[in-house]
C-alpha cells in the first residue's frame, strides 16, 4: 500500500481521495462528476494537502469543482475551502455555527505541521435535515443524522443508484472514534442509519474504504465508551484516571489510541448533564499520551 495521497475510484464518475495514514489532519474526500461541474465531499487540512488534492482531481473531471458538502465542522475537512472562493459549500446549519466558536488548542496538544494559507468559508447552503443534490441525472442524497453524533453539524453523503456511502467521521476506519464534539449514544443512532441503507461501499473520514462491514466497528468502539464510562463515573474516578485504568482490550491497535481519554470525558459531560469542558478533554488526551504532544502527519 503506497503512503501516498491517490484517488480511487468507487463507481462511475465517482472517486474516493484516500490520504494515509488517516490520523489526526489526515482525512478522506470523495469526488463526484457532474455534468455541470464536480461535487467534492470535504476539503483537507493544510494547503500542501490541499493543492494535490485538486490537482489530482482536475486530472480526473472534465469540469472543475462547483460545489463542496462539508461533512461536519472539524478543520482537517474543511480549511481547504479558502482554495475554492467561488465553490458553492453545502453545509448542516449547525457547521456554521461550531466555525464561530472555532476550535482553538493550546499549541503544546499537537506535533507541530504547516497549515499554510488556508481555512474555511462561510456555508452558501445551510440545511436542517437533508438536501438533494441532481447533477447529469445523478442524485446526491445529503442527510444529518438528526441529532448530536461525531459533532452537531454532522452530513453524510448517500449515491443511491451507485450505493455508495461517503461517511465524514461518522466512521474511521483503523483509527480510534472521536466523540469529543459530538453524542456517542445520537453517534450510535446515526450508525444505524446508515446501516439501513444497505450501502456496497463505505468511504469513511479516516482510513481505507470499505464495505459496509466497516460500521459495526465503530458502534462496537461506542457501546465499549459508554459502558466503561458509566462504570467509572459511578466509581467516582475523574475521565483521565478511568482512562489509565482503562484496558482497551481490542481496541488497543487503533491509531490515536489517546482519544478514550477526550472521549471519557465527553461521556462524563453527558452522564452529569453538563456541557464538555474542551480544553480540559485535550489536556487529559496530552497527559495520557506521556505528557507528549499528539503525533500529527499533516
Amino acid at each position: 500500500m503506497t503512503d501516498e495521497p491517490r484517488l480511487q475510484r468507487v463507481a462511475d464518475g465517482v472517486w474516493a481521495y484516500i490520504q494515509p495514514d488517516g490520523g489526526w489532519m489526515v482525512n478522506n474526500m470523495g469526488l463526484i462528476a457532474g455534468s455541470d461541474g464536480a461535487t467534492s465531499v470535504d476539503m483537507t487540512s493544510t494547503e500542501q494537502r490541499s493543492r494535490a488534492y485538486l490537482r489530482a482531481a482536475a486530472g480526473a473531471t472534465a469540469g472543475p469543482i462547483r460545489r463542496v458538502v462539508i461533512t461536519h465542522s472539524h478543520p482537517d475537512h474543511c480549511n481547504g475551502l479558502s482554495l475554492l472562493p467561488d465553490a458553492e459549500v453545502i453545509a448542516h446549519r449547525n457547521v456554521a455555527e461550531e466555525w464561530k466558536a472555532g476550535h482553538p488548542l493550546a499549541p503544546h496538544i499537537f506535533e507541530p505541521f504547516v497549515q499554510g494559507d488556508v481555512g474555511p468559508r462561510t456555508p452558501t447552503v445551510q440545511f436542517s435535515d437533508s438536501v438533494t443534490l441532481v447533477s447529469g441525472g445523478r442524485c446526491v442524497e445529503v442527510r444529518h443524522p438528526g441529532a448530536p453524533a461525531h459533532t452537531s453539524g454532522d452530513a453524510y453523503v448517500w449515491l443511491p443508484e451507485e450505493r455508495v456511502l461517503f461517511t465524514g467521521d461518522l466512521v474511521f476506519n483503523g483509527g480510534a472514534p472521536f466523540a469529543l464534539s459530538g453524542s456517542p449514544r445520537g453517534w450510535l443512532t446515526a450508525l444505524e442509519q446508515m446501516a439501513a441503507l444497505r450501502p456496497e461501499t463505505v468511504v469513511p473520514g479516516h482510513g481505507e474504504p470499505g464495505g459496509p462491514e466497516l460500521l459495526e466497528p465503530v458502534a462496537d468502539y461506542l457501546r465499549f465508551l459508554i459502558d466503561a464510562a458509566e462504570d467509572a463515573h459511578a466509581r467516582g474516578l475523574t475521565p483521565l484516571e478511568a482512562a489509565r485504568a482503562l484496558d482497551l482490550g481490542r481496541f488497543s491497535g487503533l491509531l490515536e489510541s489517546e482519544r478514550i481519554a477526550g472521549n471519557l470525558r465527553r461521556v462524563f459531560a453527558e452522564l452529569d448533564g453538563a456541557d464538555t469542558d474542551v480544553a480540559a478533554a485535550w489536556q487529559d488526551m496530552y497527559e495520557y499520551n506521556g505528557e507528549r504532544p499528539l503525533a500529527c502527519h499533516a
